[in-house]
Parts: C-alpha cells; sequence; structure tokens
C-alpha cells in the first residue's frame, strides 16, 4: 500500500510545490493536493496575464493546444511537465496525484501538510484569480 500524503496549498508558490508533488509521485506516494486555487504565482499580475494569454492565443480551437480552465487543470497541466507522463514510470506517477480546489468532506479530518513559502513575496497572483482573468 502506497503512503498517502495530503498537502495544504494555500499560499504555497505554485512550481515549488508542484516540483515536490512530483518527486514524491515518483517515490511511489500517494498525494491529494486540497486549496490547490489558494496557491500563488510569484510575479506582477500583468506579466502573468500576458504570458497566459499568449499560451492560450497559440493553438486553435479544433487543434489544440488546450488550456485548462480550472484552477484544479492548471495545476494537474503544470505537474504533468514535471513528469515524463509518455513512458510508464511517468504514467504510474500522474494517476496518483489529486487537487482540489476546496476541502472535500473526506479529507476535512485528516492531517494536512502545509506547505509555505520560505521569503516574503510582493508581487502574486493566485491561481483562482489567474483563472477568473484568463
Amino acid at each position: 500500500m502506497a503512503e498517502k500524503i495530503t498537502i495544504d496549498a494555500t499560499k504555497a508558490i505554485l512550481g515549488r510545490l508542484l516540483s515536490h508533488i512530483a518527486k514524491q509521485a515518483l517515490l511511489g506516494k500517494e498525494i491529494t493536493v486540497v486549496n490547490i486555487e489558494k496557491a500563488i504565482l510569484i510575479g506582477s499580475e500583468q506579466i502573468i496575464l500576458a504570458k497566459y494569454k499568449a499560451r492560450i492565443a497559440r493553438g486553435t480551437n479544433n487543434k489544440g493546444p488546450f488550456f485548462p480552465s480550472t484552477p484544479e487543470q492548471v495545476a494537474k497541466r503544470a505537474v504533468r511537465g514535471m513528469l515524463d507522463y509518455k513512458k510508464a514510470r511517468g504514467k504510474e506517477a500522474f494517476k496518483r496525484i489529486k487537487f482540489y480546489a476546496a476541502i472535500p468532506k473526506e479529507f476535512e479530518k485528516t492531517e494536512k501538510i502545509k506547505f509555505e513559502n520560505d521569503k516574503q513575496v510582493k508581487d502574486f497572483m493566485t491561481i483562482e484569480k489567474l483563472c477568473d482573468l484568463v
């Protein structure tokens, strides 16, 4: 049986959080991330929005690349890029990762690991705000 980890992503820097999650999933642990909409992206809002809008404009509606529109899908797509998801090991690791925008009832009483950033950040944007604006 794989070890199960529940992580609270409130005020966690998205890239650092997801790289940690990808590594743990490759080690065989099942990971559940709650409050992913409260994770933050570092940088000014204008630069972050310009970057994501350029990604969306890159494709077409029929051929893609298709850009996710919910916080859970944005995080899942980002962690997928950190795994070799086309090979068996990465595919299995990717299946062990689950994201939730809020805290589901089955995870309310479980112990959650708080993954906080170690530095003070002035300019940032939450994933929830990014998805609302894009």
